[in-house]
């Protein structure tokens, strides 16, 4: 009996190892691929307090090499099912085996949609991007592209066209599904540029970005647009799917919780991206995964 299982390895659930670990509590990660999470293609992060500059990786790795220090436990499984079985819970792998504890913590974390194109894995980190206030400044007074019309999308453009010297943002409608208002701003200013009714279709350059291909959707013309970087923004996909049965999801399938980080599942929480939330950042990751362990820490103390 463990007391507290952690599923997903990314900063959410590290660091909840960590807050559980320094709680007296016995803590088991279950990580179905690589500790880290999406963090680990980054190749420098510098929005992290206390760290000017780091690699995802070496940050990842420093975080699970805190979490193991601390004694805990981190297994390479995919968790395909939770039972709630009232004072303890089990957590089903996808290799049928079980594992039995007092309190769980989702943080499975959510995953950017990428484009599906060709050399868009080569090229993420190398003018590729899925996070523009993570990314942005390392292409200041550069030409860059946003890809997508949503609230994301628009804000990416406009943060992006405070720093960059050209923004071009690439839709597939003839109209964003964002807020107007940041529309409107975006249309009056000078570096910016609206690619509508238009999809990217090609990624050049090596070992760098260096520019995108662009197709008309109304008549198949294609534009070659250099650009430094291309900033996807066109969603992100949460993989909760297979604890739907138990756990209460919204419409677009994230657990719906609060900053308690506490689920409609008496013993279970949520920490990081894979829960309702309006930001989507490490130190967001990390704050749930406090919370979270702190929430579960107190939940067993009073079983």
């Amino acid at each position: 009996m463990t007391d507290i299982i952690i599923i997903g390895a990314g900063t959410a659930g590290l660091t909840a190892g960590i807050y559980a670990a320094r709680a007296g509590k016995s803590a088991l990660i279950l990580e179905s691929t690589a500790y880290g999470g999406q963090i680990i293609n980054t190749p420098d992060i510098e929005n992290y307090p206390g760290i000017a500059h780091i690699s995802g990786f070496d940050f990842a790795q420093k975080l699970y090499d805190q979490a193991v220090a601390l004694g805990v436990k981190v297994e390479f499984e995919a968790a395909a099912s939770i039972q709630d079985e009232g004072a303890f819970k089990k957590v089903i792998t996808s290799g049928n085996k079980t594992y039995e504890c007092k309190a769980v913590i989702l943080a499975t974390g959510a995953k950017n949609r990428h484009l599906g194109l060709p050399r868009e894995e080569e090229l993420t980190g190398k003018g590729v991007s899925y996070c523009a206030t993570c990314d942005g400044m390392f292409f200041r007074g550069k030409d860059v592209a946003v890809n997508g019309g949503g609230n994301t999308a628009l804000g990416d453009a406009l943060y992006l066209a405070g720093i960059c010297r050209k923004v071009y943002i690439i839709h597939r409608r003839d109209k964003f599904r964002g807020a107007e208002t940041d529309a409107e701003k975006l249309a009056k200013l000078p570096n910016v540029e609206f690619v509508l009714n238009s999809t990217v279709t090609a990624l050049h350059g090596e070992p760098k970005l260096e520019s995108i291909d662009v197709t008309d959707k109304t008549n198949g013309a294609v534009r070659n647009i250099p650009v430094s970087a291309l900033f996807v923004a066109i969603g992100q996909a949460p993989d909760n799917g297979a604890f739907a049965g138990l756990i209460r999801l919204d419409g677009k399938g994230y657990i719906e919780a609060g900053e308690d980080c506490r689920t409609n599942c008496e013993g279970i929480f949520t920490a990081g991206d894979c829960r309702t939330k309006a930001l989507r950042q490490l130190t967001t990751a990390a704050a749930d995964g406090a919370m979270a362990a702190t929430a579960a820490c107190e939940y067993i103390d009073r079983l």
